[in-house]
């Protein structure tokens, strides 16, 4: 090739010209000196005016047009050189710098592929070279990129800088790979979705699913996608180094089958069996998506497709009672829970009957496998509460269900007198969780199996490390339940427990839950989950409030009674907490494990101060008390007028300060505390005889399986952490065949750390609310969408 410099001035072409040595700013065209400016070509310009043309390998002219392109201005002076090469179409690419801070933009920078040769927008370089190839660029074309890129929604800045909002760019990806562009980040490339495909297989231990995802250029199986770490914007990092960009319904598939714990194993993820349902919900067709089934699997998939909603069942005919319509409901979704394998929690507030929901549901059980028409074998019902509520359960099953043959199995001589075996002659045995810790271990020994495995107060078992939960795991059981008026009391972490009982592996393993969902639901970053954790429970958590349901149920008015300590109280309460606020705070450190039983010990003391001084100083059970002052006036007036109270303290020893002051007045008063032993003949008493105007209870052993609606006041003298304890025992009172209004107080001390108690009460119960969805619909709402829902 020849390369040769020629001037062109008007249309006049200028060859042979005598460059001047006046630094090459002027030439003598003819007889006149003419300026010229050759900017950053005048060194190429004086070395042609001194040897003329020179000739260029041919293998050789890419490399130097390539070179001469780099120069600036090159677009000038490379007119024929330029005109000669024809011209090249480029293919955007959007580079993205994701920033640290989720909240920042992100920054942006468009560039224009040549062959493998990358030209940042604003460049000015007119050829493009790659090896032995040159290649012009098309600035028409590129500029129909830049508006491509900002119609996608891509913006400039006040510096003229491209940036995006981060919730721009799935989208923003998605439409600019459509058009035709490439998008990377951090320097990857980005792979749009293209389509899924996969198989479910029913085993008897396992669901396995297996497939693909296709992405442009690339596939990734699903065990590679749950090893890969998931960006926020959806971006997954491919085996090729490049970066895949899932759709929104497979960001949700990832992350649910994380949580749920999918086991991989080779190309296969693993599933419980209890996890059909969600299984099903998280492969609901969407467009790209092609997944076979099993027979098994499709055999269900059938059924949850033909459901529509739970329907309200009559009770049977040998059940002694009429339940209310809503009580039938609860009875149609038992039924529900039944037909589709599912373990569920009814969580009805106290006194809106779950007990008679549940013994209707057995005795339409019993009734059934009496005619033939369900098979349940010689398998009986197992039961688990505490204590202090089977009295409860003999007596209303007698007396709604006695077809049903119902065996105490708690005493202490239980093995002995009914072994194994006998078991099987039984419809209902009841036995506590404290029973239940002993005997789980000779359950799965004598291999018994159980019709239902029933929790009442399931709270009890509310921790999943503790003994009790652990063993209400073991119990094996065709049918689970769990029956309580406080699901959730202080954290989501409470029903994992629950459900891992009722529905082993539904909810994934423990950690991953944990820190999902774990926490205070006041918490900012737990608000986005509170709609999607209620709406996935509410196929398998059934929750009634009074209001929703029993309008013919008495008003409820709730105050909180505010005491002033007496000036000596005060100096002395005020001495206590400075103690402790000093040998807490000292040295401004955060507190040591060896500390936090000294801060249990500091927030008893002072809680018990606030109750009164002889609670800790037993010579000091003659000083005065400012919640006695407050409570004993209270009580006489109320039982001089006729009506009966309950009395609820978390210390018995407070209640042991009560009674002699019963006593001077004249008051008759019951008493039920963890020691009494005859429960019944005390609530039988409180229940028939007007005459006996208190009962005094302390919170633990009272706070439920007691119908107590012969009083219509009741006084709690010492606020707790936990509002649901408090509700429970209000509710003693305010439950069915409650025909009066009732009266709860709560006695508070002003200034003291019963305060602060109360505003951790307002946080817990934004947790069970946030949750149980006080406020929803009820259930014969309830969809195959909404059960498509589970979990998912």
């Amino acid at each position: 090739g020849l390369v040769r410099g020629v001037l062109r001035r008007g249309g006049h072409l200028l060859e042979n010209v005598l460059v001047g040595g006046l630094g090459h700013q002027f030439i003598f065209v003819a007889d006149r000196l003419v300026r010229i400016d050759c900017a950053a070509a005048a060194d190429l310009a004086a070395e042609l005016g001194r040897h003329g043309p020179f000739e260029v390998p041919a293998a050789e002219v890419g490399e130097v047009l390539g070179t001469l392109a780099r120069i600036p201005g090159a677009r000038q002076f490379l007119v024929t050189a330029i005109a000669h090469v024809p011209a090249s179409q480029p293919l955007g690419v959007l580079a993205l710098l994701l920033p640290v801070a989720a909240t920042a933009p992100v920054a942006a920078t468009l560039q224009f592929d040549y062959d493998g040769m990358a030209v940042m927008q604003g460049d000015d370089q007119v050829l493009v070279t790659v090896g032995e190839a040159v290649h012009r660029r098309d600035f028409a074309a590129e500029q129909k990129i830049a508006e491509q890129v900002l119609a996608a929604g891509v913006r400039t800045n006040a510096l003229g800088k491209y940036e995006c909002d981060r919730a721009q760019v799935p989208t923003l990806t998605a439409t600019l790979c459509a058009a035709g562009l490439r998008v990377l980040a951090q320097g990857k490339r980005l792979r749009t979705f293209k389509a899924s495909s996969g198989n479910v297989r029913s085993t008897l231990d396992w669901l396995e699913l297996d497939g693909a995802v296709q992405f442009d250029g690339h596939a990734a199986n699903f065990p590679e996608l749950l090893r890969r770490k998931v960006t926020p914007e959806g971006f997954v990092e491919l085996g090729d180094g490049t970066f895949g960009l899932l759709p929104d319904h497979w960001l949700r598939r990832i992350e649910a089958l994380r949580l749920l714990g999918g086991v991989v194993e080779g190309d296969t993820v693993r599933l419980a069996n209890s996890q059909a349902l969600l299984l099903d919900a998280m492969l609901a067709s969407r467009e790209g998506d092609e997944f076979a089934v099993d027979k098994k699997f499709a055999q269900l998939r059938a059924r949850l497709h033909a459901f529509r909603s739970v329907a309200p069942t009559q009770e049977p005919a040998q059940f002694r009672g009429e339940l209310r319509p809503y009580q039938r409901q609860g009875l149609g979704w038992l039924g529900f829970l039944r037909d589709f394998g599912l373990g569920g929690c009814l969580a009805d507030d106290m006194g809106l009957g779950k007990t008679v929901q549940v013994l209707a549901h057995l005795a339409s059980e019993h009734a059934a496998s009496e005619t033939g028409k369900r098979r349940r074998g010689a398998r009986p019902t197992l039961l688990v509460a505490p204590r202090s509520v089977l009295p409860n359960w003999l007596a209303e099953a007698a007396r709604f269900a006695p077809q049903l043959r119902v065996l105490d199995f708690s005493q202490p001589d239980r093995w002995q007198t009914t072994p194994p075996k006998q078991l099987a002659t039984f419809d209902l045995v009841l036995t506590t969780y404290a029973t239940v810790r002993l005997d789980a271990v000779k359950f799965v020994e004598h291999e018994l199996r159980f019709h239902y495995a029933i929790l009442d107060e399931s709270q009890a078992a509310k921790n999943a490390d503790s003994q009790t939960s652990k063993a209400t795991r073991l119990l094996r059981a065709e049918h689970r339940l769990a029956l309580t008026g406080t699901p959730v009391e202080n954290h989501l972490g409470e029903l994992w427990s629950l459900f891992e009982f009722l529905n082993p592996g539904m909810l994934g393993r423990l950690p991953a839950f944990r820190s999902l969902f774990a926490g205070d639901m006041t918490n900012a970053a737990m608000a986005q989950h509170r709609d999607s954790v209620q709406r996935a429970l509410r196929p398998v958590l059934l929750r009634r409030t009074k209001a929703q349901v029993l309008t013919d149920l008495p008003e409820k008015i709730e105050q909180t009674l505010w005491c002033e300590l007496e000036p000596e109280q005060r100096r002395r309460y005020d001495e206590l907490r400075g103690h402790y606020r000093d040998k807490l705070l000292a040295g401004g450190k955060e507190l040591g494990n060896d500390q936090r039983f000294f801060v249990l010990e500091a927030l008893l003391r002072l809680r018990q101060a606030a109750c009164h001084e002889g609670l800790l100083d037993p010579t000091k059970r003659q000083q005065p008390s400012a919640k006695l002052d407050v409570l004993m006036p209270r009580l006489e007036q109320l039982a001089a007028e006729g009506h009966q109270s309950l009395v609820f303290s978390q210390f018995t020893s407070f209640l042991d300060l009560v009674e002699p002051e019963l006593v001077q007045r004249g008051i008759a008063y019951e008493r039920l505390d963890g020691q009494t032993r005859d429960r019944a003949a005390r609530v039988d008493r409180f229940q028939s005889d007007p005459k006996c105007a208190v009962f005094l209870i302390s919170l633990k052993a009272g706070g439920f399986g007691l119908n107590l609606t012969a009083a219509d006041y009741v006084f709690v003298l010492d606020p707790w952490w936990n509002p649901a304890a408090e509700m429970q025992a209000i509710d003693r009172a305010h439950r069915i065949g409650q025909k009066r209004t009732v009266h709860a107080y709560r006695l508070v001390c002003r200034g003291t750390v019963e305060e602060r108690v109360l505003e951790l009460q307002g946080q817990k119960k934004a947790l069970c609310e946030a949750i149980l969805g006080n406020e929803r619909s009820l259930l014969q709402d309830m969809t195959r969408g909404d059960l498509e829902l589970l979990l998912g």
